[in-house]
């Protein structure tokens, strides 16, 4: 395995993102997966991500949202980080892309062959990018919010969509799941959602552990998940 930081910028922020990817030999190019972060940011987690898909066979590129070295640590940073976007989706669209461009650029990339797994926050970044027609073959959320963006122009939705969820998730309402079933029938989305029992939010981090946000780490579910990800990855490039 392969890796390296790869730094670039947008609206004058310096974003650092961290790229892991099989070794040369094996071949000229391998499929590309993007690693969208949680609400802390760019962090070990996401990181760790893109390793295992390196190893994998996969380019995991761990993209950055928030900047170099931004990485909330309580509750109330990670917060302040992430409500920005949460408040404009069409800037979180446009750094999405950038991110998306800058991974793509690589030598190493197969550009026919792109997806992205996200988590909680970055789960809705993933979704938002199939939702106005970015041209991936898939993608994941993992514990992922599902609310979609208002004012937001849709175009066809060209990705596979696989959604992981926790039935006791307290930060994706029953309502959440039903309006994203009936938002993806509407645009007749490639969708498929799988919901794991007595689990909650974050339940694929070996951290999470808060009871007080409901956020779990769940080692069940999570190997599950993974499975179904797996699975996932070979239907979309073999």
């Amino acid at each position: 395995m392969n890796e390296m930081f790869i730094e670039y910028k947008h609206n004058n922020d310096l974003l650092e993102a961290y790229c892991a990817y099989p070794d040369s030999e094996l071949s000229s190019s391998f499929p590309l997966v993007l690693v969208s972060h949680a609400w802390a940011g760019r962090d070990d987690f996401a990181m760790n991500v893109a390793r295992d898909l390196a190893n994998k066979g996969y380019v995991g590129f761990a993209l950055d949202l928030y900047g170099k070295n931004k990485i909330g640590k309580t509750t109330e940073e990670k917060s302040a980080l992430m409500q920005p976007f949460m408040q404009n989706r069409k800037f979180l669209h446009e750094r999405m892309l950038l991110n998306i461009d800058e991974a793509k650029k690589l030598d190493f990339v197969d550009e026919s062959k792109t997806a992205a797994i996200g988590f909680c926050f970055g789960g809705l970044c993933v979704l938002d990018m199939a939702r106005i027609g970015v041209d991936l073959n898939g993608v994941i959320s993992f514990h992922g919010l599902l609310s979609a963006p208002e004012n937001v122009h849709y175009l066809d939705i060209m990705s596979k969509m696989l959604v992981l969820h926790g039935s006791d998730d307290p930060m994706v309402s029953f309502q959440d799941v039903e309006n994203f079933k009936k938002e993806m029938d509407e645009h007749e989305a490639d969708w498929q959602m799988n919901i794991y029992g007595n689990t909650k939010h974050g339940f694929s981090v070996p951290e999470a552990n808060d009871q007080n946000l409901g956020i779990i780490y769940n080692s069940q579910t999570a190997k599950r998940a993974w499975k179904e990800s797996f699975n996932f990855l070979d239907e979309l490039f073999l």
